[in-house]
């Protein structure tokens, strides 16, 4: 767990559906910016995971002195309990990336190979400062318009000690904002040098995987997709008090504890054909790391599986969100029987976007490819609005 100073935890009166939310977002950019640093080798992003894993500490613990202070008899600590169990599960989350982010920071060697195995299609991720002299300065991200010109995103800005996680069109860029940039490396490399000042220097070329070693690594990217799959469905299963996606989250839990262990017999037999066996410790350390995310996802979902009564903070947390995660399973012949799925969005005229399919005969499906086709029997993992999730199930059964 990280360190903080005693004024960082010094209690405020503060919104716990807030703190709720800002821990739900603050754990799942933890989790993107902690592998990101270890597939990137980047120690200025590994620098930020340090630096979020501090804020998540103390929100952590503002949460935990707001909940007790809230909890004015037996019954409603008995609605309050679960509620503390995600504040504690979110913490653990918090610490299994910060575990990820030392491959970088304390220098624990990682194959050269592991990101030759790994997908061409990984978008670069980056972190850069706002110059006062950068075009960018002092104008807002619909005014700049990166994403549409260039395919590249702010994901976040640290501003001195806080955070923006989710940075929206009418966000404004600050000289010394230090943002956090994701896209196709050639956009990168024309908004970086613009946004800091620096030349952008990419990833050296991978080296070639030896056979084993590619099978472990395809098992650790899998276990990292399901893993954040299975962070942001138990959020959901709180959030909506949605017992099925609680389920999900065992389901996804048992199977990355299915995939560990392939990955690490892959691994072992990878050791007997490596040059530097020692290597591959840092591999070994990612593993455990990723099956820490899966175990704290499936205990932030204790309190739906228990049926416990939500807490009226977290149904506030609720109805001020439109977008909703859902499950819903295709019946044959049903509209949706068929359906080839592009880029994660079903073709429909429907705003639902399909986060993953679990399919009987094979297993997770996580960010379905532009080639896949929705089969009778699949159970999809979808986020969208609540209206089109009404429609999404109409054309499902």
């Amino acid at each position: 767990m990280g360190r903080f100073d005693e004024r960082a935890v010094r209690y405020e009166p503060t919104s716990v559906k807030d703190l709720l939310v800002e821990m739900k977002d603050t754990a799942e950019l933890l989790i993107d910016l902690s592998y990101s640093a270890v597939l990137h080798n980047s120690p200025t992003v590994a620098h930020e995971v340090v630096e979020l894993e501090h804020r998540m500490d103390a929100l952590q613990m503002q949460a935990r002195m707001s909940l007790m202070l809230a909890a004015r008899n037996p019954n409603e600590a008995e609605t309050l309990a679960p509620v503390l169990g995600v504040v504690a599960a979110a913490d653990k989350v918090a610490d299994a990336a910060g575990d990820i982010a030392k491959i970088v920071t304390e220098e624990i060697r990682l194959p050269d190979a592991m990101r030759g195995a790994l997908s061409a299609g990984v978008e670069a991720l980056v972190r850069g400062t706002v110059t006062a002299g950068s075009a960018y300065a002092d104008r807002t991200l619909d005014d700049i318009d990166l994403e549409s010109k260039t395919g590249v995103r702010v994901i976040a800005i640290r501003r001195d000690e806080d955070w923006i996680l989710n940075p929206g069109p009418t966000t404004r860029l600050k000289p010394g904002d230090v943002t956090l940039l994701r896209g196709p490396e050639a956009g990168v490399a024309d908004v970086y040098p613009e946004l800091s000042g620096e030349p952008f220097e990419p990833d050296p070329p991978a080296e070639p995987a030896i056979d084993d070693l590619e099978r472990a690594v395809d098992s650790i990217v899998l276990m990292k997709n399901l893993s954040e799959l299975a962070v942001d469905l138990a959020y959901g299963s709180v959030l909506f008090d949605n017992e099925e996606l609680a389920e999900e989250v065992s389901n996804l839990e048992i199977e990355v504890d299915a995939l560990q262990s392939r990955f690490e017999a892959w691994t072992l037999r990878a050791a007997a054909e490596a040059d530097d066996p020692v290597s591959l410790r840092g591999l070994i350390h990612l593993g455990v790391a990723t099956e820490e995310v899966s175990d704290a996802a499936l205990a932030i979902t204790e309190g739906v599986l228990r049926d416990l009564d939500v807490h009226p903070v977290v149904e506030m947390a609720v109805q001020e969100s439109d977008e909703i995660i859902t499950r819903t399973i295709v019946s044959e012949g049903s509209a949706l029987d068929g359906t080839g799925v592009a880029d994660g969005v079903p073709a429909t005229d429907i705003s639902t976007s399909v986060l993953a399919i679990r399919r009987p005969d094979e297993g997770w499906l996580v960010g379905p490819d532009v080639d896949t086709a929705l089969r009778g029997g699949d159970v999809i993992i979808a986020k969208g609005t609540r209206t089109s999730a009404e429609e999404f199930d109409a054309l499902a059964a």
